[in-house]
């Protein structure tokens, strides 16, 4: 590396940091002026223009804890009132964000509005717990819904007991209208329980809870939850008993209303949020979903066809709703919260269910609550291990079919995931090395070459001359016996490699929370350093595993730089400039991933120095010697070249 290439890439950074600093004072700057002015608002009783202005200061600092209070302390002011629910205090539970809810019971008046479900309005909450060895439920007797699901197996970032959501950030619910024009919410309603028991365990034998939701004599909705041991999915069975002239005759299909604030789970925010979306699947056909890395705050999408599950996914975790025969139609969105630092993603989804206004109407669903393991969805069918997306076509293919396959044999075997990255690494590259071997010689060969190619460039200094010595680099190349793009087709097969990789290791759950090294997640980033500022595409920590990734890359560039046009001065910038990008795309990604890159450099380095001493530097020389005593036949992409050249007025390379 020269001078130039070191001061460019000096300079580089001191733009980026430069920047950094700029764009957060410029930040801080602007959220001091924003809270200033809603002050100012609010200290003249002019509370909804100080609302709007706390907002506005939350778009240059989000989840900025005095300006939400203050905001929460305005709605308040000007009756922006959110639903209060009664409920326990669960240690393991995170603070929760609380819906707006639509209806909210109260007086003798709202009460009248539910006409014959008025005496399910009013009641006292309670919790009923359904567990297994793998999942906990509490189910709440308002709504008749799950309020909480924490899996056993799972711990949060920061050890806390995992829980995929809570009640008061959910809605989970039938709306309709009875005959008598009255719109009901089931997830604003009080349930009663079949039975008098609070707690069931189906670690040894299925247990089921039945709640009804009372509109009169043997007349209910009836919800079933029904947990088998070692079963992360949860039937959900609804009944409508003796429903007609209750919900009009001419409903031929209700709304399930389903809405969702998901928490952070993991360390790496900005990776969670890229690998959090919402996914469905057509009726008898493909999954679909969100875009994945979406920068928008509101994706919303009407789906118009049938459906048989819908899942509020997380990096490593689900919530899924399935259909035993098929949902009508969905409308679904995915807003990034700023309500709290807590959570990245509010989701809602309302997905239309066939009904049909006789006596007694079943409706059988499920609920998968669990990890985004792909050996356990597989089992639940329903094509449900497409939550994981390990890419499209060819790349897929090859992490569902070897890497995958290779992955999970070595689990049986090797405690230590860094191990087993290792190991797959090696395999992976002693796989591909009878296509690269050549790649590799053809390097080697070049290297051999170097002296007199650069000869050719003091024959030819001037800019000029470029074709001139292009010509007679190709032509030198050609005497020797060595074909400069041998290697390209090699190189370019294993790209599809990369790319897998690139795919896997992010979305890989048997990695997360794995320590190696220095690493104490293998699922996300590594870091050795936390900076004091934010650096643009970089963050604010130093990820080891990410250096070395970068210093092994210009290690075997450096081995590798003879390549046609690499001593030119843009395309060595360019060449070393590549490594410097991927190093602030990938600080935040997966150490694994990077540990992978950075191992299969490592190999590559050695796998070069190894095919080195196949080359014999004096039988290339030798070869070309010979071979300047022949005449050369040219190829016809050299006739078109020297064509091009006498079209512009410049001579062939003289032998």
């Amino acid at each position: 590396m020269d001078r130039n290439t070191i001061t460019g890439i000096i300079l580089i950074f001191a733009i980026f940091i430069g920047f950094s600093l700029y764009n957060n004072s410029k930040m801080n700057k602007g959220y001091e002026e924003a809270v200033v002015v809603a002050e100012s608002y609010y200290a003249t009783g002019e509370f909804e223009n100080a609302r709007a202005e706390y907002i506005n200061a939350l778009r240059f600092k989000p989840n900025q804890a005095d300006a939400i209070s203050k905001i929460n302390e305005i709605n308040l002011k000007l009756g922006i009132t959110t639903e209060k629910q009664k409920t326990e205090t669960v240690t393991q539970e995170q603070p929760k964000p609380e819906i707006v809810s639509e209806t909210i019971p109260g007086s003798t008046s709202d009460i009248n509005q539910f006409g014959i479900f008025a005496e399910s309005a009013l009641g006292e909450n309670d919790f009923i717990t359904l567990e297994n060895n793998k999942v906990e439920l509490k189910i709440s007797l308002k709504g008749g819904r799950v309020y909480s699901a924490r899996l056993k197996e799972y711990r949060t970032y920061d050890s806390l007991p995992l829980i995929l959501f809570s009640g008061d950030s959910t809605v989970f619910g039938f709306k309709f209208f009875t005959t008598d024009n009255k719109a009901v919410q089931t997830n604003n309603l009080f349930f009663k329980p079949v039975s008098d028991q609070k707690s069931f365990n189906a670690a040894s034998q299925t247990q089921s809870v039945s709640l009804r939701l009372i509109a009169g004599a043997d007349k209910y909705i009836e919800y079933k939850y029904t947990l088998a041991p070692d079963k992360y999915m949860v039937d959900f069975n609804v009944t409508f008993k003796s429903m007609e002239g209750i919900i009009a005759s001419n409903q031929n299909s209700l709304t399930f209303d389903w809405r969702m604030y998901l928490p952070q789970q993991e360390k790496g925010r900005e990776n969670e949020e890229n690998y959090s979306t919402i996914k469905y699947k057509y009726f008898q056909d493909d999954v679909d979903g969100l875009k994945l890395r979406s920068s928008k705050e509101l994706e919303k999408v009407d789906i118009t066809t049938k459906l048989s599950w819908v899942a509020f996914q997380d990096q490593f975790f689900s919530t899924v709703i399935l259909t035993n025969d098929f949902f009508l139609n969905g409308s679904i969105s995915s807003t990034r919260t700023l309500t709290s630092p807590k959570y990245i993603r509010y989701y809602t989804s309302e997905l239309g269910v066939p009904y049909n206004p006789a006596s007694s109407n079943a409706i059988s669903m499920k609920l998968y609550y669990g990890p985004n393991s792909i050996t356990v969805l597989k089992k639940e069918g329903l094509q449900l291990e497409k939550l994981v997306f390990l890419g499209k076509n060819i790349i897929g293919w090859i992490n569902r079919f070897a890497i995958i396959p290779i992955f999970n044999w070595l689990d049986n075997f090797i405690g230590s995931y860094g191990i087993i990255i290792l190991i797959l690494t090696l395999i992976i590259k002693i796989v591909l090395f009878p296509l690269t071997f050549k790649s590799y010689q053809s390097t080697a060969k070049m290297q051999v070459l170097k002296p007199m190619v650069e000869e050719l460039g003091k024959k030819f200094p001037k800019k000029e001359d470029a074709m001139r010595k292009q010509q007679a680099t190709m032509d030198l190349y050609k005497r020797a016996g060595v074909n400069p793009m041998g290697g390209c087709i090699p190189m370019l097969l294993q790209m599809p490699i990369l790319f897998a990789m690139f795919r896997f290791f992010p979305v890989s759950i048997e990695l997360r929370q794995e320590h190696f090294l220095w690493a104490t997640d293998l699922s996300t980033y590594d870091s050795i350093l936390t900076l004091p500022f934010m650096i643009p595409m970089y963050g604010n920590h130093v990820s080891l595993f990410t250096l070395l990734m970068t210093g092994s890359t210009l290690l075997t560039m450096k081995m590798t730089g003879s390549t046609p046009g690499s001593d030119q001065p843009g395309m060595k910038l360019m060449m070393y400039m590549m490594p410097v990008m991927f190093m602030l795309i990938l600080n935040n990604f997966s150490a694994g991933l990077t540990y992978y890159y950075f191992l299969a450099n490592m190999i590559t380095y050695g796998q070069n120095i190894i095919s080195k001493r196949f080359i014999n530097a004096d039988a290339v020389l030798a070869t070309l010697e010979e071979n300047k005593k022949k005449p050369v036949k040219k190829s016809k992409w050299q006739q078109r070249l020297e064509s091009a050249a006498k079209q512009r007025g410049i001579s062939p390379a003289k032998k």
